[in-house]
């Protein structure tokens, strides 16, 4: 084996970690600078219109047909990526970053369970419970001494559930090139939050530094991840995939110490750990089940 030949082993799995960590700067360059100018509502709508702009010019989903039954799920799956957007972007007012992500990961861990329903996967469950039973505010009996804002949580919490639809109605256009259904799905995505963002933040959203910042995290946290995650994906087995993008949660607290300098106790690095181990479990045991 060459010395090239050796290196291109390692590009899929540094082109996830380089969509993960693309992903988490776009974020915490969004909640540093355009949080405070048009608030949660008019970052999602800045990003996800700026990013639906940017994916229809690279990849012209027009070039491709589409069957009349396509038109229904592209909307649903679409009306889900958008929701899951805003939502997760409320939560980031009041939650640390690291930690959204974390509780957010649950959407794509219920469905990854759901669809198998082996014994081992009760161990993932167990292991995320622990972990979120650590975030969550469950009152003055919680796990977590300092809980975290109910608010946040909540928005967490509805951000996982339409991360879990997203996956669902995904897999109903999976059919289609990825570009086109990713990028007709972030159309149906502005459809959906930009309006709220123009009723929260109004002219605000046109000023030249909004919209220069905002297509900076567009092409960060959208063009740059799913370009580099397609690339994996055509190399990488599908568990192999999730096991890597699994560590998410992980990165984007790393970021946001490093970004943001929001720094968690150990409790909550622990909760992370156990959400990532639950993850990556679920991956190993999804991939031996469809080996």
């Amino acid at each position: 084996m060459t010395l090239l030949h050796r290196y291109q082993r390692f590009v899929p799995f540094l082109a996830v970690l380089g969509s993960v960590t693309a992903l988490g700067v776009g974020t915490s360059w969004a909640k540093q600078w355009l949080f405070p100018l048009v608030g949660a509502q008019g970052t999602t709508a800045v990003r996800v219109g700026l990013s639906a702009l940017v994916l229809l010019v690279l990849w012209r989903p027009w070039r491709w047909q589409l069957r009349a039954g396509d038109a229904r799920p592209i909307a649903l799956y679409g009306a889900a990526l958008g929701g899951m957007n805003l939502l997760f972007y409320m939560s980031l007012r009041t939650l640390p970053f690291g930690l959204a992500v974390a509780i957010e990961f649950a959407g794509p861990l219920a469905v990854a369970v759901y669809s198998s329903r082996r014994a081992i996967d009760f161990v993932w469950v167990l292991l995320a419970v622990i972990g979120l039973g650590l975030l969550l505010p469950l009152g003055e009996h919680s796990l977590n001494a300092s809980a975290l804002d109910p608010v946040g949580v909540a928005y967490a919490l509805g951000a996982a559930l339409m991360w879990g639809t997203y996956i669902v109605f995904g897999k109903r256009v999976g059919h289609l090139h990825a570009g086109q259904s990713v990028s007709l799905g972030l159309l149906v995505a502005a459809v959906v939050v930009v309006p709220v963002g123009v009723m929260h933040a109004g002219v605000a959203l046109l000023s030249p530094v909004v919209l220069g910042v905002g297509l900076a995290v567009a092409v960060m946290s959208s063009a740059i991840p799913i370009s580099l995650e397609m690339m994996a994906l055509k190399r990488l087995p599908k568990a192999a995939f999730g096991i890597m993008l699994s560590m998410e949660p992980a990165v984007a607290a790393l970021l946001a110490m490093a970004l943001l300098q929001e720094h968690l106790s150990t409790d909550q690095w622990l909760a992370i750990g156990l959400i990532v181990a639950a993850s990556m479990g679920t991956a190993v045991t999804a991939g031996k089940q469809s080996a």
